[in-house]
Formats: C-alpha cells, sequence, structure tokens
C-alpha cells in the first residue's frame, strides 16, 4: 500500500485551520495557546499553516487547551483538495483583541451600535479604495 503525501499535508493543512477557527472563537491569540501549552507561539503559528505536522501526543494536549474533543479537528476532512496554506503574521492580534473586547459588552444596543459603527468604518475604506482605482484610470 502506497502513501499519497498529498492527503497527509492536506490533512496537516486542514487540523491547523481548525486549532487556529477554535483559538480564534475563544478570543486566544498564538501566545496565549503556546503559553498554555509550553510552547513557543512561532510553533503555534507553524501547526495552524500545516508548515510543522502535529504529533498525536500534542493534538491531544492541544485540544484539552482549546476545549474540545480530538475528532473536532478532523471534522468537515471528507478529503478533496487541499486548502491553501495560511501565511504567517501577526495582524490577526488585532482582530482576536476586537473579539475578545466586543464579546465582554453587555448591553446589546451598544453590541450593535458597534457593530454599525464597525460597518461604517468598512464602507467609508470600500469608498476610499474604490476613488483611488477610478482615479487610476485613464478618462476616455
Amino acid at each position: 500500500m502506497s502513501r499519497n503525501p498529498t492527503n497527509g499535508k492536506h490533512m496537516d493543512l486542514h487540523v491547523g485551520e481548525r486549532i487556529r477557527e477554535r483559538r480564534a472563537e475563544l478570543g486566544l491569540t498564538q501566545e496565549d495557546l503556546g503559553g498554555a501549552l509550553r510552547i513557543s507561539y512561532q510553533q503555534i503559528q507553524k501547526y495552524e499553516t500545516g508548515a510543522n505536522r502535529v504529533s498525536a501526543g500534542r493534538l491531544f494536549e492541544i485540544a484539552a487547551a482549546l476545549e474540545v474533543s480530538i475528532s473536532y479537528f478532523f471534522d468537515g476532512c471528507e478529503g478533496g483538495e487541499p486548502a491553501e496554506p495560511r501565511l504567517h503574521g501577526g495582524h490577526n492580534r488585532a482582530t482576536i483583541e476586537l473579539v475578545r473586547n466586543f464579546l465582554e459588552i453587555r448591553d446589546e444596543g451598544l453590541k450593535s451600535a458597534v457593530t454599525t459603527l464597525i460597518r461604517a468604518l468598512k464602507d467609508h475604506e470600500s469608498h476610499k479604495r474604490a476613488q483611488a482605482v477610478q482615479e487610476l484610470r485613464p478618462h476616455s
């Protein structure tokens, strides 16, 4: 029986993505999870991007830290095309902090106002980008 390395890599990418999703759901940074496991945030980053394979023992520890069963990491993996590898980077830190702080707001009216503000800021940025593109186009 021959091994297909593509399937193994696909599984590594899927497990890494599931680690990232659950960590973000809980509002944890890579540093938070790494600290809980007594490993560096860089190692968490490598697991999440599929750059490093997660051993069975480490997956057991990650599952416990993220409060899920081991099967959680394999949910939705039915084969098929491998996921695109995730890029390394700290740009998710702001998102995690935003979500963490947002979840602390108890007043539903205030939550709604924050959501409306963020949507308006996004729309403003989209409009500015569209204007910049329009200005770059030659006028006919």
